[in-house]
C-alpha cells in the first residue's frame, strides 16, 4: 500500500499523525477473532467496539442483510413505514423493563441520545411543565459526540475544542472512587452517597427546572466504571421524588454485556428511557433506538388532542432502516436461540477471577469487572499520561490480541461467545504485555 493510500481519511478519535504512519489495519473477521490484510490472526478482546456481541460473521445475519438489501433497499419512516420496523420495536420492546416498550429508531449511540434528550425537553413542555429544560450528566460520563451528548458528557477532552455546548447543562460528581474500592469484585462497596449530590443541583437549580439526569448504568468508554451499590436505586428514588427523568444510556451494556437484556434488569432499577445500539445489530448495521416508557409516549401523543398533526418533531432519513431492521432480527434471534446473556452471566466469575490474577503486576493500580467487562488501571508514566496505556494497547495488537486504550486504562469486552480457554489466552497477552512495560 502506497503512502499517499491513506492520505484521503480523516480517522475519528485518533492520532491521525501516527496512525498514517504505523497503520493497524483489519481485512476480515470471523467467530473470536480478526486478521490482518498479512493474515495475522488477532484474538477480538472488544467485541469490535463494544458491539459484536455475538461474535463476527454470523451466517444467519450476514444472509439476512443480503437478502433484505435484494428486496426491499430503503424505505422511509417518515409518514410512512414497513412491516420490519414494527417487528424490529417490538421484539426491542419485549427485552426492556416492564412499561419501557415504546421505540423510536436511530442510526447511532450518539443519535440515541439526542432523540432522548430531546424527548425528554418536549414531554415536560407538553405537561405545560416547560421550565423543565435544564440536563443533567455526570463527570467522566461518555454520551456521543452529538452537542447533546456532548453538553452531557464529562470527559474533558471531548469537550474542549467545541465551546460551552448547551446552556443550562450542570454535572454530577463521578462515581469513582479509587482510595476506598481499588480491585473491588463486583460493584463497589462505597459511593452511593454520591447520588445525593443531585439533591444539592435541585437545590440549586429548582426541581421546576430540571428535566432530565442521564448516566451509563456502567461508565465504559471512560475505563469501565461500576456503580458502588445502592447508587442507581438512589439516583432513580430522587429523580422520582422530583419529577426529573431518569435516562440510562446503554448503548454498550445493552443486549447482554453484564448477563441480562439491560443493565436496567442486571442492576434491578428501571429508568423512564434507555438508549441503546452497537450489540442492536451486532454491530453489522448501524442503527440507534431509545426505549422509552409509555407514560412518555402517551404523554406526547395525548397532548396533540384531536388535532391532526406531527406529534415530536425529530427524526432521521434512515431511521429503521430495512436493512438495520433485518439485521436486528437476525441478531436477536442469535441472543435469543444460542442463550448469550445467560451466557454471559454464566461466565462472568470466571472472567473476574482471571482479570483480577493480574492484581500485582507492575503499574496495575486498579482492576473493575462486571459481567463480560474489564478495566485495568495502569499508573501513568510521570509527566505523560495515557503513555502506558497507548504502549500496552500497541504491544497486544502486535502480538495477538485486540484491546482498548483509554487514557491510562485497558478496556476489555470481548464478544459473549468466548471461551474459557480464550479468556485465559487474553489475560496470559496483558500479562506478557505488563511485564514489559516501563
Amino acid at each position: 500500500m502506497r503512502t499517499n493510500d491513506l492520505d484521503s481519511l480523516w480517522l475519528p478519535f485518533t492520532d491521525n499523525r501516527y496512525f498514517k504512519a504505523n497503520p493497524r489495519l483489519l481485512a476480515r473477521a470471523e467467530g473470536m477473532h480478526y486478521w490482518t490484510p498479512e493474515g495475522r490472526q488477532l484474538l477480538d478482546g472488544t467485541a469490535g467496539l463494544w458491539c459484536v456481541n455475538a461474535g463476527h460473521g454470523r451466517p444467519g445475519i450476514v444472509a439476512a442483510i443480503q437478502a433484505q438489501a435484494a428486496e426491499m433497499d430503503f424505505a422511509p419512516t417518515f409518514q410512512l413505514a414497513h412491516p420490519l420496523a414494527f417487528e424490529v420495536a417490538s421484539r426491542v420492546g419485549a427485552l426492556m423493563p416492564p412499561g419501557l416498550d415504546r421505540i423510536f429508531f436511530a442510526n447511532s449511540g450518539s443519535e440515541a441520545v439526542d432523540t432522548a434528550l430531546k424527548i425528554a425537553l418536549a414531554y415536560h413542555r407538553a405537561r405545560g411543565e416547560g421550565s423543565r429544560t435544564r440536563l443533567i450528566g455526570r463527570e467522566r460520563g461518555y454520551h456521543g459526540t452529538g452537542f447533546g451528548g456532548l453538553s452531557v458528557g464529562g470527559i474533558m477532552p471531548n469537550r474542549r475544542a467545541f465551546g460551552p455546548g448547551l446552556p443550562g447543562v450542570d454535572h454530577l460528581p463521578s462515581t469513582h472512587d479509587p482510595l476506598r474500592n481499588a480491585f473491588s469484585h463486583g460493584q463497589p462497596l462505597h459511593g452511593a452517597e454520591r447520588a445525593d449530590a443531585l439533591e444539592g443541583l435541585v437545590a440549586l437549580h429548582g426541581a421546576d427546572t430540571i428535566a432530565a439526569v442521564i448516566v451509563e448504568p456502567l461508565a465504559g468508554s471512560t475505563g469501565v466504571l461500576v456503580p458502588p451499590l445502592g447508587y442507581l436505586e438512589r439516583l432513580r428514588e430522587i429523580c422520582t421524588r422530583h419529577g426529573i427523568l431518569l435516562i440510562f444510556d446503554e448503548v454498550i451494556t445493552g443486549f447482554g454485556r453484564l448477563g441480562a437484556a439491560t443493565a436496567a434488569e442486571a442492576f434491578g432499577v428501571t429508568p423512564d428511557m434507555i438508549t441503546l445500539a452497537k450489540g442492536i445489530t451486532n454491530g453489522a448495521v448501524p442503527m440507534g433506538a431509545v426505549a422509552c416508557a409509555r407514560g412518555i409516549y402517551d404523554g406526547l401523543i395525548d397532548a396533540a388532542g384531536d388535532a391532526p398533526g406531527i406529534e415530536l418533531f425529530h427524526g432521521y432519513t434512515y431511521s429503521a432502516h430495512p436493512l438495520a431492521c433485518a439485521a436486528s432480527i437476525a441478531t436477536l434471534d442469535v441472543y435469543r436461540d444460542e442463550g448469550l446473556f445467560a451466557r454471559a452471566a454464566a461466565l462472568a466469575p470466571a472472567w473476574e477471577a482471571a482479570l483480577h490474577s493480574l492484581a500485582g503486576h507492575a503499574h496495575v493500580t486498579d482492576i473493575r469487572t462486571l459481567g463480560l467487562v474489564a478495566g485495568i488501571e495502569l499508573a501513568p508514566r510521570p509527566g505523560s499520561p495515557g503513555v502506558r496505556g497507548q504502549l500496552l494497547f500497541r504491544h497486544l495488537f502486535d502480538k495477538g490480541l485486540l484491546a482498548r486504550a483509554t487514557g491510562d486504562i485497558i478496556a476489555l469486552s470481548p464478544p459473549l461467545i468466548i471461551s474459557e480457554d480464550e479468556i485465559g489466552a487474553m489475560v496470559e497477552h496483558v500479562a506478557r504485555g505488563l511485564a514489559l512495560l516501563d
